[in-house]
């Protein structure tokens, strides 16, 4: 007896239309531009593999290099080309990538590795004053059976006033965004007292994979020793389905961060 699934994806087949997809595998990591924590070792390389067993459909990526002259000619297993292509491979098939930080040597700032086609994508920037800076990237993704997806890669300030600001132009982004469309905000949200999760959390729409399964943020920070609450899964018209962390070898000597990973439900 073939089951409705079974006709279903046989139909499709058929028709030449591409079978909805209703489970997505998210995966973010801060990756400290490839160094282990204090850039004792350049472990990019590794980094690759970690990412690539975790068979994500979604890659959220924060302080990824685009450029780094300097590096590029110290470290003799410095990528050809930039690190979130070079993580990219053959995997993703599409990447987008927003600089935040600029530098006589080089770039860094957030990324995005999609398996699905990356429709179109913008780097907000969020800055609010002095040196640090700061983006939000937004993509918007083809998934079969979905008019839009929209991932948002964060990663905001170290100052919990910049935070503030930077969360309410996060939420007017929100706000512009078609009110059915499917989103996943996730990445580095520097917020250590909880006060950014406070205020999001009064947005009925909105919620944290980990809070709602665990009662609270996930602590990610530093990665040997976790007690900061400082990466975050949000979703909005989306469920979140086992949320981890991912705070077993490799993945506590690949960063400063551990990675978080969730199955989401669109």
């Amino acid at each position: 007896m073939t089951s409705d699934a079974e006709r279903q994806a046989v139909e499709s087949m058929l028709s030449n239309t591409p079978q909805a997809i209703h489970r997505l595998r998210v995966l973010t990591v801060n990756t400290h531009k490839g160094f282990t924590a204090l850039n004792r070792r350049f472990i990019l390389p590794e980094l690759r593999e970690a990412v690539r067993s975790t068979s994500a459909d979604l890659v959220f990526l924060q302080e990824v290099v685009g450029e780094h002259d300097r590096h590029s000619s110290r470290y003799n297993d410095w990528p050809p080309t930039s690190q979130y292509e070079f993580l990219a491979d053959s995997m993703w098939s599409d990447f987008a990538y927003g600089r935040n930080a600029v530098y006589p040597d080089g770039h860094h700032g957030n990324a995005l590795l999609s398996k699905y086609p990356i429709r179109e994508f913008r780097n907000l920037d969020v800055s609010i004053t002095g040196p640090e800076r700061r983006g939000l990237l937004h993509c918007v993704l083809d998934v079969p059976g979905h008019a839009e997806v929209h991932a948002i890669c964060v990663h905001l300030s170290l100052l919990e006033s910049h935070r503030q600001l930077q969360l309410q132009l996060l939420c007017l982004l929100l706000e512009s965004l078609p009110d059915e469309a499917p989103v996943i905000i996730a990445g580095d949200f520097n917020d250590w007292q909880l006060q950014g999760n406070a205020a999001l959390a009064r947005r009925d729409y909105l919620h944290e994979a980990f809070e709602r399964h665990h009662g609270r943020p996930a602590k990610t920070y530093p990665a040997r020793f976790p007690l900061l609450r400082l990466d975050r899964i949000y979703l909005r018209n989306a469920s979140s389905h086992e949320p981890r962390i991912l705070s077993h070898k490799p993945w506590t000597h690949l960063s400063d961060h551990l990675p978080l990973a969730v199955e989401v439900r669109l």
